[in-house]
């Protein structure tokens, strides 16, 4: 058996460690064999010396098969999707009771903001009384009687992960490459999905926004999957406007109950197109659709017939949430106390938006994490955002920002203006899928 000091003298030599070698550390990981001055090391070394395609595999199999995998025996297809991150992707409020109204099951293991980018679960946490963290057997009953869930990855699920995401933080290893794979995946794996769908976003709000480093990211993804016996497929995404048009965490509730609830005029486009194209592709890549696009049509019956929104009814009760919560969501949400409206002070098209900044600005409002351990305010955060090529008159709304006290709501206002640019002409949007890598 490989021993820690081996791997780490091989990275130190340029040298790929065998499949066997990153197993093993993998393993060492998870029981806690591997000291945190390895593991920064290791991290350091990966950095240095890329695994490849087959110790990219390896590692992330070990680090799956490290905790609990879950097992199912339903009449469906286990399926599941997973964005990079980004500003105002509220997607899976959406796409998981939409997809288990077309048959699937989905058992949606989520993380929490860090950075400018949100959490699905401080999303989902804006619901009074909902609960995100629960053990595997729960996680799989609601599942069974639902159709999907979405809530922490428990202890037990991928530990090395854990332990190692922790080191690449303080180490400056958290772009490599080989280790957001083996960190995405091994936790994704773990809730043994027939199918799996990511999401990856490129653009001003994203976490690559470089778009070949973010392709590079999506190539990685698949092919990893893949090696490990799981459908996958990426659809590479435009992040340089929000995917709705607010970004918060009750905002972004709103967001999704609408697209869940509303007459299709009232949806977001934006956000409702990425979930039929994300959904569309699951269901093709479960054998729930001949192909893409009958999978699309599918999630847009879904949303219409509102069997998307009763599921999601069930599941926020199965989460602890309020029962009448699809009928009364507006009255259960949180709402900050100041509100402020951002007029254009001259006409024109909105021709570009620093997305990162307004996922900063709702950070510093206090929508979203510096550290692990900082407090949210589900209530504020930033709505009704112009998009890109729209066309607005002078006095015209650009943007609300939801505050707790006035002189917040000022600054951040000034913020936003700052992070919308005008242009005197007609602006031709980035399309919203740009690639489907399969």
């Amino acid at each position: 058996m490989s021993h820690p000091r081996d791997t780490l003298a091989a990275l130190r030599r340029g040298e790929r460690p065998k499949p066997a070698a990153l197993v093993a550390f993998a393993e060492g990981l998870a029981s806690g064999e591997v000291s945190d001055a390895q593991a920064g090391a290791f991290a350091m070394g990966v950095c240095h010396t890329p695994l490849g395609a087959q110790g990219r595999a390896a590692l992330t199999r070990a680090m799956r098969d490290g905790g609990d995998v879950l097992q199912w025996d339903l009449p469906g297809p286990v399926l599941d999707k997973h964005s990079t991150g980004g500003v105002g992707d509220c997607v899976s409020l959406v796409l998981a009771p939409a997809l288990a109204a077309c048959g699937a099951y989905v058992p949606m293991i989520s993380g929490r903001g860090l950075g400018h980018t949100g959490g699905t679960l401080d999303k989902l946490s804006a619901i009074p009384g909902l609960r995100v963290e629960m053990q595997a057997d729960e996680l799989q009953s609601i599942v069974s009687r639902v159709g999907c869930a979405i809530v922490g990855a428990t202890g037990d699920i991928a530990p090395a992960d854990r332990r190692l995401y922790a080191v690449r933080d303080v180490t400056g290893t958290v772009e490599s490459l080989d280790l957001i794979v083996a960190s995405i995946l091994s936790k994704k794996l773990a809730e043994a999905p027939e199918a799996l769908v990511l999401d990856v976003k490129t653009g001003s709000g994203a976490f690559m926004p470089d778009v070949e480093a973010a392709h590079a990211l999506a190539r990685a993804l698949v092919e990893t999957g893949q090696a490990n016996g799981v459908m996958t497929s990426a659809l590479l995404t435009d992040m340089s406007q929000p995917a709705a048009t607010s970004a918060g965490n009750a905002l972004e509730v709103i967001a999704a109950m609408e697209a869940l609830t509303e007459p299709a005029t009232r949806r977001s486009g934006r956000l409702v197109s990425l979930t039929k194209a994300l959904g569309g592709e699951a269901l093709a890549l479960g054998g729930l659709a001949a192909d893409a696009m009958e999978g699309a049509a599918k999630i847009a019956e879904a949303l219409t017939s509102g069997a998307a929104a009763e599921v999601f009814g069930r599941m926020v009760r199965a989460q602890g949430g309020p029962g009448d919560f699809p009928e009364r969501w507006r009255d259960r949400l949180p709402a900050a106390p100041v509100v402020a409206e951002l007029r254009a002070d001259q006409p024109g098209v909105v021709g570009r938006i620093d997305t990162r900044a307004l996922g900063e600005i709702v950070v510093d409002l206090g929508g979203g994490r510096r550290r692990e351990d900082d407090r949210i305010d589900p209530t504020v955060g930033i709505s009704h955002l112009a998009q890109l090529g729209a066309v607005v008159t002078e006095g015209q709304a650009l943007a609300r920002v939801h505050a707790a006290d006035g002189d917040a709501a000022a600054e951040a206002a000034e913020r936003v203006a700052r992070a919308i640019e005008m242009e005197s002409s007609a602006v031709t949007p980035p399309p919203l899928v740009q690639e489907t890598i399969r």
